[in-house]
């Protein structure tokens, strides 16, 4: 277990990264945001003492002149923290680009910020990231699969102006790759690929969302698979939620159609739970699960990782809909009535004790402002 200090701790890959490695039990990363890289002295201290130092800090959009320049002047702040540590790190991990010297302001900026960093004489793990795509990516910022997600979550169609090929990376395999996370959960810091057009991209965005709408659960053939699946449903929350399910009736009573999967199967199951009683309290990096209250009434409540604030979502047996859990959010569910609550839970994949992607962690280890959503 390493002591890792992080620049860039709030950006997307900053932010998948301290998520795992809070699943994982390690410690929280000592963080330099441009406050503390801006004055040496404090950097070098800050630095001092940590076994890794993860530079994820960079700009990715913007006019040229000013992508180049903020990413020289990260790293050469950096380098300079790393030349006033009294005890400096045993290794320094860039999160590089593949268009590291490609040509363009960005590319070579990149390339230029490596050599920056190797001017300092401490070893550098040179890691040239490709796409990164995942859970809550900044739409027109982070990647094309944050922008297609948030635009199907809207109730738009995605625009393909120019086909091209993409090799696109989950975000948490590469966190786990720059940390130097062995496999052995949901992540592979090999980094997997899929290579896939803009175009295909979008159509096959645009049938999970299709599905999704329909209450559905699409085809999950693949790690690729589930987690564009996850990245979309990030985009639907919370506005989304709960999810009406299709309801059938006639002189019997009723039928509810709590889960349809395409192409695939997964584990259903039942509880009762006594009043006042609560299940949950921990989160998933990569499981889809879905809650659906058959009889009684329960609140559902969730907080982002890192977060204070807790959404919370009233529900009945009454009118049974799905709130399906979005991964990297804590989550529990409490019997709010008096008499037994019934609930049927699925996720996509049988429970495995070995690996079973669910980390401990409470909703309100703080005291988080509240919001309350209606069902």
């Amino acid at each position: 277990m390493l002591r890792l200090a992080v620049t860039g701790a709030d950006g997307f890959l900053g932010w998948h990264l301290r998520v795992l490695l809070r699943a994982l039990g390690w410690p929280e990363p000592v963080r330099l945001g441009r406050a503390e890289l801006a004055d040496p002295q404090r950097a070098g201290a800050l630095l001092s003492g940590v076994d890794r130092v993860l530079h994820l800090a960079g700009v990715n959009r913007g006019e040229p002149d000013e992508v180049a320049a903020g990413n020289l002047r990260a790293a050469a702040q950096l380098a300079a923290g790393l030349r006033a540590a009294t005890d400096p790190p045993a290794q320094v991990v860039y999160a590089n680009s593949v268009q590291a010297g490609n040509g363009t302001g960005y590319g070579d900026a990149k390339a230029a910020a490596a050599q920056l960093l190797a001017g300092t004489g401490l070893p550098v793990d040179d890691v040239l990231l490709p796409n990164l795509y995942g859970e809550h990516g900044r739409p027109r910022y982070n990647s094309a699969v944050a922008t297609f997600c948030r635009v199907l979550a809207d109730g738009g169609q995605p625009e393909v102006h120019g086909d091209r090929e993409l090799d696109l990376v989950h975000v948490t395999d590469a966190a786990a790759r720059l940390a130097g996370v062995p496999a052995g959960g949901s992540w592979d810091p090999a980094m997997p690929a899929l290579r896939i057009g803009v175009r295909e991209l979008a159509d096959r965005l645009a049938a999970t969302a299709a599905a999704y709408r329909a209450g559905e659960i699409p085809p999950l053939r693949d790690r690729h698979d589930l987690r564009l699946f996850n990245t979309y449903r990030s985009h639907c929350f919370p506005t989304h939620y709960p999810l009406p399910l299709p309801r059938r009736g006639d002189a019997r009573g009723e039928l509810v159609e709590t889960v349809k999967a395409h192409g695939g199967g997964g584990q259903t199951f039942c509880s009762s739970t006594h009043p006042g009683v609560t299940r949950g309290e921990h989160f998933h990096l990569a499981k889809v699960e879905r809650f659906v209250v058959l009889r009684g009434s329960a609140e559902i409540s969730l907080r982002r990782v890192g977060d204070t604030e807790v959404l919370r979502f009233p529900v009945t047996g009454d009118v049974p809909m799905a709130v399906d859990m979005p991964t990297m959010w804590v989550h529990k569910l409490v019997n709010t009535g008096d008499d037994e609550l019934v609930t049927l839970f699925w996720t996509n994949e049988l429970f495995d004790p070995a690996r079973p992607d669910t980390w401990p962690e409470p909703v309100e280890a703080t005291l988080p402002a509240q919001v309350a959503v209606s069902a």
